[in-house]
Protein backbone atom coordinates (compact mmCIF):
# COMPACT_ATOMS: atom_id res chain seq x y z
CA UNK A 1 0.00 0.00 0.00
CA UNK A 2 1.83 3.20 -1.15
CA UNK A 3 0.69 5.60 1.26
CA UNK A 4 0.32 9.20 -0.23
CA UNK A 5 -1.02 12.62 1.17
CA UNK A 6 -2.58 13.27 -2.41
CA UNK A 7 -4.24 9.93 -2.28
CA UNK A 8 -5.82 10.66 1.28
CA UNK A 9 -6.83 14.19 0.06
CA UNK A 10 -10.60 15.62 -1.38
CA UNK A 11 -10.29 18.34 -3.81
CA UNK A 12 -12.26 21.37 -4.77
CA UNK A 13 -11.97 22.99 -8.50
CA UNK A 14 -13.19 26.77 -8.31
CA UNK A 15 -13.00 28.92 -11.31
CA UNK A 16 -11.94 31.90 -10.22
CA UNK A 17 -14.36 34.07 -12.37
CA UNK A 18 -17.69 32.54 -10.84
CA UNK A 19 -16.55 32.29 -7.38
CA UNK A 20 -16.53 34.87 -5.25
CA UNK A 21 -16.47 38.90 -6.34
CA UNK A 22 -14.37 40.97 -3.51
CA UNK A 23 -14.22 44.32 -5.70
CA UNK A 24 -17.53 44.62 -6.88
CA UNK A 25 -16.82 44.28 -10.68
CA UNK A 26 -18.90 41.71 -11.15
CA UNK A 27 -16.06 39.60 -11.77
CA UNK A 28 -14.74 36.57 -9.25
CA UNK A 29 -10.63 37.31 -7.95
CA UNK A 30 -8.20 35.73 -5.94
CA UNK A 31 -9.58 38.01 -3.01
CA UNK A 32 -12.77 36.73 -2.47
CA UNK A 33 -11.25 33.05 -2.68
CA UNK A 34 -9.35 33.91 0.48
CA UNK A 35 -12.20 35.52 2.15
CA UNK A 36 -14.42 32.17 1.48
CA UNK A 37 -11.41 29.60 2.54
CA UNK A 38 -13.57 29.07 6.08
CA UNK A 39 -16.05 28.02 4.10
CA UNK A 40 -14.08 25.51 2.26
CA UNK A 41 -12.43 24.70 5.50
CA UNK A 42 -15.81 23.70 7.05
CA UNK A 43 -16.99 21.34 4.08
CA UNK A 44 -13.85 19.80 4.86
CA UNK A 45 -11.55 20.03 1.98
CA UNK A 46 -7.93 20.18 2.03
CA UNK A 47 -7.09 20.34 -1.61
CA UNK A 48 -7.88 23.21 -4.31
CA UNK A 49 -7.49 23.38 -7.56
CA UNK A 50 -7.90 26.61 -9.53
CA UNK A 51 -8.52 27.47 -12.73
CA UNK A 52 -6.34 29.91 -14.72
CA UNK A 53 -5.65 33.67 -13.35
CA UNK A 54 -2.96 34.47 -15.10
CA UNK A 55 -2.37 37.15 -17.51
CA UNK A 56 -4.73 36.18 -20.50
CA UNK A 57 -6.52 38.11 -23.57
CA UNK A 58 -9.48 35.31 -22.19
CA UNK A 59 -10.50 34.01 -25.72
CA UNK A 60 -10.91 30.71 -24.12
CA UNK A 61 -11.43 32.06 -20.29
CA UNK A 62 -7.49 31.96 -19.03
CA UNK A 63 -6.40 29.07 -21.07
CA UNK A 64 -4.76 31.04 -23.30
CA UNK A 65 -1.72 32.68 -21.17
CA UNK A 66 0.04 35.88 -22.42
CA UNK A 67 2.07 35.93 -19.31
CA UNK A 68 2.87 32.90 -16.95
CA UNK A 69 4.65 35.03 -14.08
CA UNK A 70 1.48 37.14 -13.75
CA UNK A 71 -1.67 37.54 -12.25
CA UNK A 72 -4.47 39.18 -14.52
CA UNK A 73 -6.14 42.59 -13.34
CA UNK A 74 -9.45 41.22 -13.35
CA UNK A 75 -8.53 38.43 -10.70
CA UNK A 76 -5.87 41.07 -8.74
CA UNK A 77 -2.46 40.99 -8.21
CA UNK A 78 0.68 38.83 -7.25
CA UNK A 79 0.15 40.28 -4.14
CA UNK A 80 -3.27 38.92 -3.73
CA UNK A 81 -1.79 35.46 -5.11
CA UNK A 82 0.85 35.80 -2.49
CA UNK A 83 -1.10 36.23 0.37
CA UNK A 84 -3.72 33.53 -1.16
CA UNK A 85 -0.88 30.78 -0.85
CA UNK A 86 0.30 31.89 2.50
CA UNK A 87 -3.49 32.00 4.07
CA UNK A 88 -4.09 28.56 2.28
CA UNK A 89 -1.00 27.19 3.76
CA UNK A 90 -2.13 27.94 7.05
CA UNK A 91 -5.46 26.09 6.93
CA UNK A 92 -4.33 23.37 5.68
CA UNK A 93 -4.99 23.96 2.43
CA UNK A 94 -3.09 23.16 -0.66
CA UNK A 95 -3.13 24.77 -4.04
CA UNK A 96 -2.81 23.42 -7.43
CA UNK A 97 -2.74 25.50 -10.69
CA UNK A 98 -3.65 24.62 -14.37
CA UNK A 99 -0.45 24.38 -15.84
CA UNK A 100 -1.14 25.51 -19.22
CA UNK A 101 1.57 24.39 -21.62
CA UNK A 102 0.77 22.83 -25.07
CA UNK A 103 0.10 26.50 -25.88
CA UNK A 104 0.50 30.21 -24.90
CA UNK A 105 -1.78 33.23 -25.67
CA UNK A 106 -1.01 35.03 -29.78
CA UNK A 107 -0.48 37.94 -27.03
CA UNK A 108 2.09 36.16 -25.34
CA UNK A 109 5.90 38.13 -25.79
CA UNK A 110 7.89 35.04 -27.13
CA UNK A 111 5.11 34.93 -29.98
CA UNK A 112 4.92 38.62 -30.64
CA UNK A 113 8.98 38.81 -30.99
CA UNK A 114 8.54 35.84 -33.47
CA UNK A 115 6.19 38.16 -35.43
CA UNK A 116 8.58 41.26 -35.28
CA UNK A 117 11.78 39.46 -35.72
CA UNK A 118 11.92 36.30 -38.09
CA UNK A 119 15.61 35.46 -37.00
CA UNK A 120 14.45 35.54 -33.42
CA UNK A 121 15.05 32.35 -30.83
CA UNK A 122 10.86 32.84 -30.12
CA UNK A 123 10.57 31.91 -33.91
CA UNK A 124 11.35 28.41 -33.03
CA UNK A 125 9.41 28.16 -29.83
CA UNK A 126 6.31 27.91 -32.25
CA UNK A 127 5.14 25.34 -34.80
CA UNK A 128 5.55 27.24 -38.03
CA UNK A 129 5.44 25.49 -41.78
CA UNK A 130 5.24 27.03 -44.99
CA UNK A 131 2.04 27.39 -47.21
CA UNK A 132 2.98 24.09 -49.44
CA UNK A 133 3.15 21.98 -46.02
CA UNK A 134 -0.20 22.47 -44.41
CA UNK A 135 -1.74 19.34 -43.18
CA UNK A 136 -5.93 18.73 -43.66
CA UNK A 137 -6.03 18.59 -39.69
CA UNK A 138 -8.82 19.83 -38.05
CA UNK A 139 -8.57 21.96 -34.31
CA UNK A 140 -10.68 21.57 -31.55
CA UNK A 141 -12.46 24.34 -31.94
CA UNK A 142 -13.70 24.06 -35.30
CA UNK A 143 -11.60 24.91 -38.82
CA UNK A 144 -8.18 24.34 -39.69
CA UNK A 145 -4.71 23.96 -37.52
CA UNK A 146 -3.21 26.53 -39.47
CA UNK A 147 -3.23 30.13 -39.18
CA UNK A 148 -1.00 32.35 -41.66
CA UNK A 149 1.60 34.12 -39.46
CA UNK A 150 1.00 37.67 -39.05
CA UNK A 151 3.64 39.75 -41.34
CA UNK A 152 4.54 36.24 -43.27
CA UNK A 153 3.90 35.62 -46.88
CA UNK A 154 3.71 32.47 -46.93
CA UNK A 155 4.57 30.83 -43.13
CA UNK A 156 1.64 29.42 -40.95
CA UNK A 157 1.34 28.73 -37.06
CA UNK A 158 0.17 25.67 -35.79
CA UNK A 159 -2.92 25.77 -32.90
CA UNK A 160 -5.20 22.64 -31.65
CA UNK A 161 -7.14 24.76 -30.03
CA UNK A 162 -8.08 28.70 -31.35
CA UNK A 163 -6.30 30.45 -33.67
CA UNK A 164 -4.84 32.99 -30.69
CA UNK A 165 -3.40 29.69 -28.92
CA UNK A 166 -0.60 29.19 -30.97
CA UNK A 167 1.03 25.90 -29.91
CA UNK A 168 4.40 25.60 -28.41
CA UNK A 169 6.88 23.31 -30.33
CA UNK A 170 8.16 20.78 -27.47
CA UNK A 171 10.96 19.76 -29.94
CA UNK A 172 12.86 23.05 -28.91
CA UNK A 173 14.97 22.44 -25.71
CA UNK A 174 15.40 25.95 -25.10
CA UNK A 175 11.79 26.26 -24.92
CA UNK A 176 11.40 23.67 -22.60
CA UNK A 177 14.10 24.92 -20.26
CA UNK A 178 11.79 28.10 -19.79
CA UNK A 179 8.96 26.34 -19.06
CA UNK A 180 10.66 24.25 -16.59
CA UNK A 181 12.01 27.26 -14.93
CA UNK A 182 8.56 29.00 -14.67
CA UNK A 183 7.22 25.79 -12.77
CA UNK A 184 9.76 25.39 -10.24
CA UNK A 185 9.31 29.62 -10.26
CA UNK A 186 5.62 28.79 -8.57
CA UNK A 187 6.68 25.27 -6.51
CA UNK A 188 8.92 27.20 -4.53
CA UNK A 189 6.73 29.70 -3.80
CA UNK A 190 4.69 26.95 -1.87
CA UNK A 191 1.92 25.46 -3.75
CA UNK A 192 1.00 22.02 -3.90
CA UNK A 193 1.17 20.96 -7.47
CA UNK A 194 -0.35 21.19 -10.68
CA UNK A 195 -3.40 19.95 -13.15
CA UNK A 196 -1.94 19.79 -16.00
CA UNK A 197 -3.95 20.72 -19.01
CA UNK A 198 -3.68 19.45 -22.91
CA UNK A 199 -0.79 17.40 -21.88
CA UNK A 200 -0.77 14.93 -24.39
CA UNK A 201 -0.71 17.43 -27.20
CA UNK A 202 2.88 18.17 -26.81
CA UNK A 203 4.04 15.61 -29.02
CA UNK A 204 3.47 16.23 -33.26
CA UNK A 205 4.05 14.05 -35.63
CA UNK A 206 6.86 14.92 -37.30
CA UNK A 207 5.91 13.98 -40.76
CA UNK A 208 2.78 16.03 -40.34
CA UNK A 209 0.73 13.59 -42.65
CA UNK A 210 -2.66 14.57 -44.45
CA UNK A 211 -5.39 12.04 -42.68
CA UNK A 212 -8.70 10.50 -44.89
CA UNK A 213 -11.45 13.47 -43.80
CA UNK A 214 -14.03 12.62 -41.29
CA UNK A 215 -16.29 15.70 -41.82
CA UNK A 216 -17.98 17.44 -44.97
CA UNK A 217 -15.18 20.02 -43.89
CA UNK A 218 -12.93 18.16 -45.82
CA UNK A 219 -10.63 17.79 -42.68
CA UNK A 220 -9.08 15.29 -40.30
CA UNK A 221 -9.14 15.57 -36.15
CA UNK A 222 -6.03 17.21 -34.79
CA UNK A 223 -6.01 14.17 -32.35
CA UNK A 224 -4.37 11.69 -35.62
CA UNK A 225 -1.16 13.74 -35.83
CA UNK A 226 -0.64 15.61 -32.49
CA UNK A 227 -2.43 13.26 -29.03
CA UNK A 228 -0.20 10.55 -27.66
CA UNK A 229 2.16 10.39 -30.63
CA UNK A 230 5.32 8.19 -30.63
CA UNK A 231 8.26 10.22 -28.09
CA UNK A 232 5.88 11.98 -25.77
CA UNK A 233 7.29 10.40 -23.19
CA UNK A 234 11.04 11.79 -23.55
CA UNK A 235 9.31 15.31 -23.19
CA UNK A 236 7.38 14.03 -20.11
CA UNK A 237 10.05 12.32 -18.57
CA UNK A 238 12.62 15.18 -18.85
CA UNK A 239 9.26 17.57 -17.58
CA UNK A 240 8.97 15.80 -14.50
CA UNK A 241 13.04 15.07 -13.53
CA UNK A 242 13.23 18.98 -13.90
CA UNK A 243 10.30 19.90 -11.78
CA UNK A 244 7.98 17.56 -10.47
CA UNK A 245 10.08 14.86 -8.96
CA UNK A 246 12.02 17.50 -7.25
CA UNK A 247 9.11 18.61 -4.40
CA UNK A 248 5.93 16.84 -2.50
CA UNK A 249 3.43 17.97 -4.83
CA UNK A 250 1.06 16.77 -6.72
CA UNK A 251 0.19 16.69 -10.54
CA UNK A 252 -3.10 15.54 -11.96
CA UNK A 253 -2.68 15.20 -16.31
CA UNK A 254 -5.60 15.61 -18.23
CA UNK A 255 -4.60 12.30 -20.57
CA UNK A 256 -7.31 12.14 -22.69
CA UNK A 257 -6.75 8.85 -25.09
CA UNK A 258 -3.89 7.57 -23.65
CA UNK A 259 -3.62 3.64 -24.87
CA UNK A 260 -4.40 1.17 -22.07
CA UNK A 261 -0.81 -0.41 -22.40
CA UNK A 262 0.90 3.06 -21.70
CA UNK A 263 -1.28 3.73 -18.62
CA UNK A 264 1.47 3.14 -16.17
CA UNK A 265 3.80 5.34 -17.36
CA UNK A 266 1.87 8.53 -17.24
CA UNK A 267 0.64 7.32 -13.38
CA UNK A 268 1.64 4.83 -11.22
CA UNK A 269 4.71 4.29 -9.13
CA UNK A 270 7.19 6.13 -11.32
CA UNK A 271 4.53 7.98 -13.93
CA UNK A 272 5.01 11.09 -15.63
CA UNK A 273 2.32 12.40 -13.09
CA UNK A 274 0.97 11.71 -9.93
CA UNK A 275 -2.86 10.84 -11.52
CA UNK A 276 -4.55 11.10 -14.55
CA UNK A 277 -7.98 12.33 -15.13
CA UNK A 278 -10.07 9.53 -16.53
CA UNK A 279 -12.78 10.44 -18.87
CA UNK A 280 -14.40 6.81 -19.85
CA UNK A 281 -17.09 7.24 -18.24
CA UNK A 282 -17.89 10.85 -18.11
CA UNK A 283 -20.49 12.11 -20.29
CA UNK A 284 -23.25 9.24 -20.68
CA UNK A 285 -24.47 11.01 -24.22
CA UNK A 286 -20.91 12.24 -25.07
CA UNK A 287 -20.89 11.44 -28.86
CA UNK A 288 -17.15 11.33 -29.95
CA UNK A 289 -16.52 14.38 -31.30
CA UNK A 290 -19.57 14.61 -33.28
CA UNK A 291 -21.39 17.59 -33.02
CA UNK A 292 -23.41 17.99 -29.84
CA UNK A 293 -26.96 18.51 -31.40
CA UNK A 294 -25.92 14.66 -31.66
CA UNK A 295 -27.71 12.84 -28.56
CA UNK A 296 -26.67 9.62 -28.15
CA UNK A 297 -28.94 7.25 -26.17
CA UNK A 298 -27.62 5.50 -22.99
CA UNK A 299 -28.43 3.25 -20.51
CA UNK A 300 -27.60 2.71 -16.46
CA UNK A 301 -26.47 -0.64 -17.48
CA UNK A 302 -24.01 0.12 -20.32
CA UNK A 303 -22.99 3.21 -17.99
CA UNK A 304 -22.02 1.59 -14.71
CA UNK A 305 -19.82 -1.52 -16.91
CA UNK A 306 -17.63 1.91 -18.08
CA UNK A 307 -17.06 2.36 -14.35
CA UNK A 308 -16.05 -1.03 -13.15
CA UNK A 309 -13.96 -1.55 -16.84
CA UNK A 310 -12.09 1.93 -15.47
CA UNK A 311 -11.70 0.84 -12.03
CA UNK A 312 -10.74 -2.72 -13.01
CA UNK A 313 -7.93 -1.23 -15.37
CA UNK A 314 -6.80 1.45 -13.30
CA UNK A 315 -6.02 -0.82 -10.40
CA UNK A 316 -4.45 -3.54 -12.26
CA UNK A 317 -1.85 -1.03 -14.04
CA UNK A 318 -1.65 1.06 -10.51
CA UNK A 319 -3.06 4.16 -11.89
CA UNK A 320 -4.30 6.66 -9.34
CA UNK A 321 -7.30 8.78 -10.92
CA UNK A 322 -8.72 11.97 -9.67
CA UNK A 323 -12.81 10.83 -9.26
CA UNK A 324 -14.96 13.78 -10.37
CA UNK A 325 -18.53 14.26 -11.85
CA UNK A 326 -17.86 18.01 -12.50
CA UNK A 327 -15.44 20.24 -14.05
CA UNK A 328 -15.49 23.53 -15.97
CA UNK A 329 -15.49 22.02 -19.12
CA UNK A 330 -18.50 19.72 -18.19
CA UNK A 331 -22.46 20.40 -17.74
CA UNK A 332 -23.75 20.29 -14.41
CA UNK A 333 -24.12 16.21 -13.49
CA UNK A 334 -27.42 16.16 -12.46
CA UNK A 335 -28.77 17.48 -16.00
CA UNK A 336 -26.66 15.02 -17.69
CA UNK A 337 -28.43 11.81 -16.28
CA UNK A 338 -31.55 12.84 -14.81
CA UNK A 339 -34.73 15.16 -16.98
CA UNK A 340 -35.95 17.85 -14.78
CA UNK A 341 -38.87 16.12 -12.84
CA UNK A 342 -36.34 13.48 -11.72
CA UNK A 343 -33.41 15.75 -9.90
CA UNK A 344 -34.21 16.67 -6.41
CA UNK A 345 -32.50 15.53 -3.09
CA UNK A 346 -32.44 11.90 -3.42
CA UNK A 347 -30.95 11.76 -7.09
CA UNK A 348 -28.75 14.50 -6.49
CA UNK A 349 -27.03 13.12 -3.36
CA UNK A 350 -27.38 9.24 -4.95
CA UNK A 351 -25.20 10.40 -8.23
CA UNK A 352 -22.40 12.75 -5.78
CA UNK A 353 -21.95 9.60 -3.94
CA UNK A 354 -21.75 7.34 -6.68
CA UNK A 355 -18.94 8.77 -7.60
CA UNK A 356 -16.96 10.06 -4.01
CA UNK A 357 -16.45 6.52 -2.81
CA UNK A 358 -15.06 5.12 -6.00
CA UNK A 359 -11.07 3.99 -5.61
CA UNK A 360 -8.91 7.69 -6.52
CA UNK A 361 -9.24 11.14 -4.84
CA UNK A 362 -12.78 12.43 -5.01
CA UNK A 363 -12.98 16.15 -7.00
CA UNK A 364 -15.62 18.73 -6.35
CA UNK A 365 -16.08 21.24 -8.13
CA UNK A 366 -17.56 24.50 -7.15
CA UNK A 367 -21.25 24.78 -6.51
CA UNK A 368 -21.75 20.59 -6.93
CA UNK A 369 -22.41 20.00 -3.28
CA UNK A 370 -24.95 22.31 -3.44
CA UNK A 371 -26.67 20.75 -6.35
CA UNK A 372 -26.21 23.55 -8.97
CA UNK A 373 -27.93 22.76 -12.22
CA UNK A 374 -27.73 24.13 -15.93
CA UNK A 375 -27.65 27.27 -16.96
CA UNK A 376 -30.93 29.22 -17.46
CA UNK A 377 -30.04 31.04 -20.40
CA UNK A 378 -32.69 32.00 -22.77
CA UNK A 379 -30.57 34.10 -25.34
CA UNK A 380 -27.50 32.16 -27.42
CA UNK A 381 -25.91 36.39 -27.19
CA UNK A 382 -25.39 35.82 -23.84
CA UNK A 383 -22.73 32.70 -24.13
CA UNK A 384 -19.62 33.15 -23.15
CA UNK A 385 -17.78 29.82 -24.06
CA UNK A 386 -15.94 29.67 -27.53
CA UNK A 387 -16.62 25.96 -27.89
CA UNK A 388 -20.37 26.98 -26.99
CA UNK A 389 -20.86 29.41 -29.81
CA UNK A 390 -18.92 27.07 -32.29
CA UNK A 391 -21.15 24.57 -31.59
CA UNK A 392 -24.26 26.75 -32.05
CA UNK A 393 -23.58 27.92 -35.29
CA UNK A 394 -23.08 24.34 -36.75
CA UNK A 395 -26.79 23.52 -35.10
CA UNK A 396 -27.76 26.25 -37.29
CA UNK A 397 -26.27 25.49 -40.68
CA UNK A 398 -27.46 22.14 -40.15
CA UNK A 399 -31.08 23.41 -39.85
CA UNK A 400 -31.90 24.11 -36.55
CA UNK A 401 -33.85 26.88 -35.38
CA UNK A 402 -32.37 29.51 -33.36
CA UNK A 403 -34.74 28.15 -30.47
CA UNK A 404 -33.57 24.79 -31.69
CA UNK A 405 -30.08 25.01 -31.61
CA UNK A 406 -30.07 27.06 -28.04
CA UNK A 407 -31.74 24.22 -26.59
CA UNK A 408 -28.96 21.43 -28.22
CA UNK A 409 -26.03 23.19 -27.23
CA UNK A 410 -27.34 24.43 -23.81
CA UNK A 411 -27.55 20.58 -22.89
CA UNK A 412 -23.84 20.11 -23.11
CA UNK A 413 -22.25 24.52 -22.73
CA UNK A 414 -19.40 24.50 -20.71
CA UNK A 415 -20.96 28.08 -19.75
CA UNK A 416 -22.89 25.77 -16.97
CA UNK A 417 -20.13 25.26 -15.22
CA UNK A 418 -19.65 28.80 -15.27
CA UNK A 419 -22.75 30.61 -13.63
CA UNK A 420 -21.81 32.51 -10.43
CA UNK A 421 -21.38 30.65 -7.23
CA UNK A 422 -24.63 30.93 -5.26
CA UNK A 423 -24.02 32.22 -1.51
CA UNK A 424 -27.12 33.49 -0.55
CA UNK A 425 -30.76 34.22 -1.95
CA UNK A 426 -29.88 37.98 -2.16
CA UNK A 427 -29.19 39.92 -5.32
CA UNK A 428 -26.85 38.36 -7.57
CA UNK A 429 -26.76 35.14 -5.18
CA UNK A 430 -24.06 37.03 -3.08
CA UNK A 431 -21.91 36.65 -5.50
CA UNK A 432 -21.02 40.06 -5.99
CA UNK A 433 -23.15 43.67 -5.41
CA UNK A 434 -22.58 44.11 -9.34
CA UNK A 435 -24.20 42.83 -12.26
CA UNK A 436 -22.23 39.28 -12.82
CA UNK A 437 -20.12 38.62 -16.04
CA UNK A 438 -22.45 35.63 -16.46
CA UNK A 439 -26.14 35.29 -15.31
CA UNK A 440 -26.91 33.76 -12.44
CA UNK A 441 -28.90 30.57 -12.19
CA UNK A 442 -32.47 31.08 -11.65
CA UNK A 443 -32.73 28.98 -9.16
CA UNK A 444 -30.51 30.60 -6.51
CA UNK A 445 -33.32 31.40 -3.93
CA UNK A 446 -33.01 27.94 -2.89
CA UNK A 447 -29.54 26.52 -4.34
CA UNK A 448 -27.37 28.61 -2.12
CA UNK A 449 -24.77 28.36 0.82
CA UNK A 450 -26.87 30.54 3.41
CA UNK A 451 -29.82 28.63 2.94
CA UNK A 452 -28.25 24.75 2.84
CA UNK A 453 -26.61 25.65 5.69
CA UNK A 454 -28.92 26.42 7.99
CA UNK A 455 -30.97 22.64 6.40
CA UNK A 456 -29.70 19.64 7.99
CA UNK A 457 -30.97 17.82 5.97
CA UNK A 458 -29.02 19.70 2.66
CA UNK A 459 -27.17 18.45 -0.11
CA UNK A 460 -24.51 20.61 1.01
CA UNK A 461 -24.30 19.06 4.81
CA UNK A 462 -24.82 15.50 2.79
CA UNK A 463 -21.42 16.68 1.37
CA UNK A 464 -19.92 17.21 4.37
CA UNK A 465 -21.22 14.10 5.82
CA UNK A 466 -19.52 12.25 2.72
CA UNK A 467 -15.90 14.13 3.30
CA UNK A 468 -16.31 13.33 7.14
CA UNK A 469 -16.83 9.80 6.50
CA UNK A 470 -13.50 9.57 4.04
CA UNK A 471 -11.45 11.18 6.28
CA UNK A 472 -11.91 11.31 9.56
CA UNK A 473 -14.18 7.84 10.13
CA UNK A 474 -13.17 4.46 11.27
CA UNK A 475 -13.24 3.36 7.44
CA UNK A 476 -11.22 6.08 6.37
CA UNK A 477 -8.41 3.24 4.92
CA UNK A 478 -11.00 1.17 3.46
CA UNK A 479 -12.73 3.80 1.47
CA UNK A 480 -9.30 5.32 0.52
CA UNK A 481 -6.73 2.29 0.44
CA UNK A 482 -9.40 -0.56 -0.31
CA UNK A 483 -9.85 -2.76 -3.46
CA UNK A 484 -12.35 -2.18 -5.74
CA UNK A 485 -14.97 -4.77 -6.16
CA UNK A 486 -18.41 -4.47 -8.33
CA UNK A 487 -21.49 -6.48 -7.19
CA UNK A 488 -25.11 -7.28 -8.39
CA UNK A 489 -23.76 -7.47 -12.27
CA UNK A 490 -27.21 -8.65 -13.35
CA UNK A 491 -29.77 -5.94 -11.84
CA UNK A 492 -29.62 -2.98 -14.62
CA UNK A 493 -30.60 -0.37 -12.56
CA UNK A 494 -27.91 -0.78 -9.74
CA UNK A 495 -24.74 0.38 -8.90
CA UNK A 496 -23.02 -1.18 -6.65
CA UNK A 497 -19.49 -1.79 -5.57
CA UNK A 498 -17.50 -2.39 -2.39
CA UNK A 499 -14.57 -1.10 -1.12
CA UNK A 500 -12.26 -4.04 0.72
CA UNK A 501 -9.16 -4.00 3.03
CA UNK A 502 -7.77 -6.00 5.16
CA UNK A 503 -10.67 -8.45 5.38
CA UNK A 504 -13.29 -5.44 6.08
CA UNK A 505 -16.01 -4.33 3.07
CA UNK A 506 -17.70 -1.50 2.77
CA UNK A 507 -20.68 -1.38 -0.04
CA UNK A 508 -22.08 1.57 -2.19
CA UNK A 509 -25.45 0.83 -3.36
CA UNK A 510 -27.24 2.88 -5.65
CA UNK A 511 -30.67 2.67 -7.10
CA UNK A 512 -30.39 4.42 -10.09
CA UNK A 513 -34.16 3.97 -11.03
CA UNK A 514 -37.53 6.66 -10.05
CA UNK A 515 -39.40 3.36 -8.14
CA UNK A 516 -39.04 1.11 -5.07
CA UNK A 517 -36.76 -1.69 -5.11
CA UNK A 518 -36.10 -4.40 -3.01
CA UNK A 519 -32.70 -6.10 -2.56
CA UNK A 520 -31.03 -9.18 -1.26
CA UNK A 521 -28.25 -7.66 0.72
CA UNK A 522 -25.63 -10.50 0.03
CA UNK A 523 -26.71 -14.04 0.47
CA UNK A 524 -23.90 -14.86 2.90
CA UNK A 525 -24.32 -11.49 4.82
CA UNK A 526 -25.25 -11.86 8.54
CA UNK A 527 -25.87 -8.37 9.22
CA UNK A 528 -24.76 -4.93 8.15
CA UNK A 529 -23.83 -1.55 9.64
CA UNK A 530 -25.39 1.45 8.17
CA UNK A 531 -23.08 3.89 7.34
CA UNK A 532 -24.60 6.97 5.57
CA UNK A 533 -27.60 6.82 3.48
CA UNK A 534 -29.98 9.77 1.85
CA UNK A 535 -32.64 8.65 3.22
CA UNK A 536 -33.51 9.18 7.00
CA UNK A 537 -34.22 5.23 7.33
CA UNK A 538 -33.06 1.95 5.38
CA UNK A 539 -36.06 -0.32 5.37
CA UNK A 540 -35.03 -3.84 5.38
CA UNK A 541 -37.29 -7.56 5.63
CA UNK A 542 -36.54 -11.01 5.23
CA UNK A 543 -32.92 -10.82 4.01
CA UNK A 544 -34.27 -7.53 1.86
CA UNK A 545 -33.45 -3.86 1.69
CA UNK A 546 -36.16 -1.61 0.28
CA UNK A 547 -34.49 1.21 -1.68
CA UNK A 548 -36.37 4.05 -2.22
CA UNK A 549 -36.10 6.49 -5.29
CA UNK A 550 -32.29 7.10 -5.92
CA UNK A 551 -31.60 5.62 -3.15
CA UNK A 552 -27.78 5.18 -1.92
CA UNK A 553 -26.73 3.57 1.21
CA UNK A 554 -23.25 3.29 2.30
CA UNK A 555 -22.68 0.02 4.44
CA UNK A 556 -20.21 -1.96 6.70
CA UNK A 557 -21.05 -6.18 5.54
CA UNK A 558 -20.21 -8.58 8.19
CA UNK A 559 -20.14 -12.31 6.65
Amino acid sequence: MNKKWWKEAVAYQIYPKSFYDSNADGIGDLRGIIEKLDYLVDLGINVIWISPFFKSPMIDNGYDISDYYSVDPIFGSNADLEALIEAANQKGIKLLFDLVVNHCSDQHEWFQRAISDPNSKERDYFVIRKGNQLTNWRSIFGGSVWTKLPGSEDEYYMHVFAKEQPDLNWENPELRQEIYQMINYWLDKGIGGFRVDAIVYLKKNQAFPDFPSDGPDGLASVNLGSQNQAGIGEFLTELKAATFENYDCVTVGEAFGVPQAQLSEYSGENGYFSMIFDFTYDVPDGTNGEPWYVKKPWTVKDWKQKIYQSQKILSEFGVWSPNHMENHDSARVVNRFFEAEQINFASTTMIGALDFFLRGTPFIYQGQELGMKNATIKDPSIFDDIQTKDQYQVALEAGFSSAEALKAVLHRSRDNARTPMQWTAGNYAGFSSAQPWLPVNDDYKEYNVTVEQADANSILHFYQKMIEIRQKSAYREILIYGDFRPVYLDLDNVVAYDRHLNGKTVRVICNFQNELFNLELCPQAEKYQLILSNYEQVLSEAGLIKLNPYQVILVEIFK
